[in-house]
């Protein structure tokens, strides 16, 4: 069975349009996370998950550019999307990542992979021996988080991600893909990854300008590099307390938040 990073990506962000292919540091902010997500242990592949817009050819463009494998579906049914996409990925077990999250970090994606697996880096033999249906290293209220926003790590078997895309009819479940999963949890096995001390409260994604400025500034102080963790980030947080004042204002946005305005989806 394969493990699949899905990573899903379109120009029309509501907040900061463009954001995937803007600049950081050399590299646009889609390949900053790939490149990052790759160095995963335990990960077979990275795929990108766009959609068929037309504003969207360039991030088609974009993977042809890079030989990234790649994937065009529905604009507002990101369920729907990342189920093809993992279909055409032969996957056995889906990660999600988004591509407004330049920082994300490999290690947090093989530790959040490791206890989806039972604790260890050796994946069950079948679909049936897997001890959890659903883990993360975050979600919304009543839980805590405890890693800091732009960290985050949904993994899934694709025998539940079925179940979503066939049985969630809710918009926010739609567009957010895994809130079915875990809004079921009396059916659904499902784990929480926390990390002690509890960092939850920094704010590493990219979503706004405040935001964007923020990562640039972490860029710029690893001389372009992304091969940096975000414990080095984490160090750079101490020495310089100013960084995480640039984006403290920003409100994140909540699972229940849709996206309404109008959209014309090819037909199929």
């Amino acid at each position: 069975m394969r493990t699949v990073a899905i990573v899903q990506a379109r120009m029309n962000a509501s907040r900061l349009p463009g954001k995937v292919l803007l600049d950081i540091a050399g590299q646009p902010m889609l390949v900053r996370v790939v490149e990052r997500a790759r160095r995963a242990a335990l990960l077979d592949a990275a795929i990108v998950a766009t959609t068929t817009d037309p504003s969207d050819d360039p991030v088609e463009e974009l993977c042809q550019e890079r030989e990234y494998p790649f994937y065009r579906g529905s604009m507002q049914d990101v369920l729907d999307r990342y189920y093809q996409a993992a279909r055409q990925a032969n996957a056995g077990v889906v990660v999600r990542l988004t591509a407004d999250c330049p920082l994300i970090d490999p290690g947090v994606i093989d530790r959040v992979i490791t206890a989806f697996y039972g604790g260890t880096a050796q994946q069950p033999d079948s679909l049936e021996d897997f001890p959890w249906d659903f883990a993360a290293n975050r979600l919304p209220p009543p839980w805590k988080r405890t890693y800091p926003i732009g960290l985050d790590t949904e993994v899934c078997t694709i025998q539940a991600l079925e179940q979503a895309w066939k049985e969630a009819s809710q918009p926010h479940q739609r567009e957010h893909v895994m809130p079915y999963l875990y809004e079921q949890g009396e059916r659904f096995r499902m784990l929480v990854v926390d990390h002690d001390p509890d960092h939850g409260s920094l704010r590493w994604t990219v979503d706004t300008p405040e935001d964007l400025v923020l990562v640039r500034q972490v860029y710029a102080y690893f001389h372009g590099r992304d091969d940096f963790s975000w414990y080095e980030v984490l160090d750079l947080y101490e020495q310089h307390p100013e960084i995480g004042q640039i984006n403290a204002g920003v409100q994140h946005k909540s699972v229940r938040d849709v996206d309404t305005r109008p959209v014309n989806e090819p037909e199929a």
